[in-house]
């Protein structure tokens, strides 16, 4: 990626219809079986293939095509297309407008990462909204998990996640999917771990130019580094933006380290950012408003949203 944020904004109107499928598998056979008659469609018609898997996923999957049809599929950096959530749909809502009206199919392997809670449920939780946030699109993503090094709770959210599953051949809608509110609704109440380590603390008031500099002198004294302070600043404004004009006006900004990591909570007392999706579902380009979750979701790697009547606490990772 050239930018950590891009506009929420499309030009890829409302024709079509974005398709999003998972599959598991458990042998290269198993792989080959479920993907190779689908990449071999998507040549055939003159639409684009593109493969976003592990190396030896890909080197099993190429291995099945002959010579011409391997070279025609793109291969992009599995790494580099599943960096972070917001990000990642931001790549993939930017491929769909960049080849609209051409239908584009991207097989990906999203990560899984069952050793980290939080980091699970947020890739899990943009698998769930994936379906309404490219609705509209001629993107279809095919979504390979290797059972074999997943246990049964991760296999499970895939199945609630996606709408139609693959096997043997054959696609079904899956019995286990439910709407993507339903699935984020217990995230709404559930209360956030109390951050760790020593704590850097301001109020939110209506002086946005004076908290970003605030913003700055703390990450100095936390040591962020710099090639993460602009993200950091920007984030912490626009959060800071949205407790000024929807959270009561007033709020507590709190940043701290931990290993690998710097996080920085945004808390309100007016409760009024409740929902764990807000920031996944693209502006249309015609509204003045609502870009600055958008933009937050992109700069950040992960955010978690928590809270109720009496307020809201927004909470924001940075790799470093």
């Amino acid at each position: 990626m050239t930018s950590r944020a891009e506009s929420a904004g499309t030009d890829a109107g409302r024709t079509g219809d974005f398709q999003h499928r998972g599959a598991f598998f458990s042998s290269a056979e198993e792989l080959r079986g479920r993907v190779l008659p689908r990449l071999r469609a998507a040549l055939d018609s003159g639409d684009r293939a593109i493969l976003a898997v592990a190396p030896r996923t890909r080197a099993a999957l190429l291995a099945g095509l002959p010579a011409a049809d391997a070279a025609a599929v793109e291969r992009v950096d599995r790494r580099d297309l599943y960096d972070a959530p917001g990000r990642t749909l931001a790549a993939l809502h930017r491929r769909a407008r960049a080849e609209h009206p051409r239908p584009v199919l991207v097989v990906g392997e999203p990560p899984m990462p069952v050793e980290d809670p939080m980091r699970l449920r947020e890739w899990h939780r943009l698998d769930s909204v994936l379906t309404h946030a490219l609705a509209g699109t001629r993107m279809r993503l095919l979504c390979l998990h290797d059972e074999r090094v997943l246990p049964e709770r991760v296999r499970s959210d895939v199945r609630r996640t996606h709408p139609v599953l693959l096997a043997r051949g054959d696609e079904y809608g899956s019995p286990d999917y439910v709407d993507p509110a339903a699935f984020s609704a217990p995230d709404a109440a559930r209360p956030l771990p109390a951050p760790a380590g020593e704590q850097r603390s301001l109020r939110i008031g209506p002086d946005l130019a004076s908290l970003r500099t605030a913003v700055g002198e703390l990450a100095e004294k936390a040591e962020v580094p710099r090639e993460r302070l602009g993200d950091l600043v920007l984030a912490a404004n626009e959060l800071a933006a949205n407790v000024v004009e929807h959270g009561g006006g007033t709020g507590t900004l709190t940043l701290w380290r931990s290993p690998g990591w710097v996080v920085c909570d945004v808390a309100d007392r007016g409760g009024g950012l409740l929902d764990p999706l807000c920031g996944y579902r693209p502006t249309e380009p015609v509204s003045p408003r609502g870009y600055g979750l958008w933009i937050t979701r992109q700069v950040c790697d992960f955010m978690e949203i928590s809270g109720g009547a009496n307020g809201t606490l927004v909470r924001a990772h940075f790799r470093v």
